[in-house]
């Protein structure tokens, strides 16, 4: 009997998640380019190779180093109901990023709240949420979901797997506009990430940098060409 209860309680919170981290959920997607374009227009992204290579290169300046290590130490501080640690790492993440990505973020956070701020019965999410609607911590898109899927119960690297992959996918969606890679290699390029990602979230850093090569060499290599923001 309680084998049943969590099982249904987990494909609950895998449902919800589905349904969240969907690019054309009301609340909205977006992800940043990271230098797609530019690597793109300058040949080094043109077939499905490339682009694999980019997205691992993705996986390992942004997720390893910066997602992922956030997200870690925020289901660690909801775990010890320490909500102005909490909102200290809130307000570090989003100053570790470039202004369009921080605005989309907060903005994306304060949405999503709106959608999935009701039933909520652990104090530390409920207190965290309040402190979110009283403008006094950002918000970022990261920590509000993080937040949920520790009401949730959903299991931590699970979590990380969906966000990690909902990135991914966009990214990699918005090659099908600017590139002629053909949408079954591009399938084919996203099947292979789920153990790449699981072994990212073992080895991930236990430092933030926001560091990020990709981002850097478009920028130097073709000042005519920036990474954009994918906002739907």
């Amino acid at each position: 009997m309680v084998t049943h209860t969590t099982n249904t309680k987990e494909k609950k919170a895998l449902s919800r998640f589905i349904q969240l981290l969907d690019g054309i959920f009301p609340s909205g997607a977006f992800v940043h380019s990271f230098g797609l374009e530019p690597h793109i227009v300058l040949g080094f992204v043109h077939d499905k190779q490339s682009l694999k290579d980019y997205l691992d290169n993705f996986i390992i300046d942004q997720y390893e180093k910066l997602d992922f290590v956030f997200a870690k130490r925020v289901f660690k501080l909801l775990k010890e109901e320490k909500l102005n640690f909490i909102i200290k790492e809130d307000k570090k993440f989003i100053s570790m990023l470039s202004y369009e990505y921080a605005k989309a973020s907060k903005d994306l956070g304060e949405n999503y709240l709106k959608h999935i701020n009701f039933d909520i019965t652990k104090d530390i999410v409920s207190n965290y949420f309040e402190k979110v609607k009283n403008k006094q911590t950002p918000g970022n898109e990261l920590f509000i979901l993080s937040a949920y899927a520790y009401e949730l119960d959903l299991d931590e690297d699970t979590f990380l797997l969906l966000w990690c992959k909902k990135s991914l996918i966009n990214i990699a969606s918005a090659s099908l506009k600017i590139s002629r890679i053909k949408p079954s290699d591009l399938q084919k390029v996203l099947f292979t990430f789920d153990e790449i990602i699981e072994k990212s979230i073992n080895q991930c850093s236990t430092n933030a940098s926001n560091f990020n090569p990709l981002f850097e060499e478009a920028i130097f290599s073709h000042l005519n060409l920036e990474p954009k923001m994918f906002v739907t």
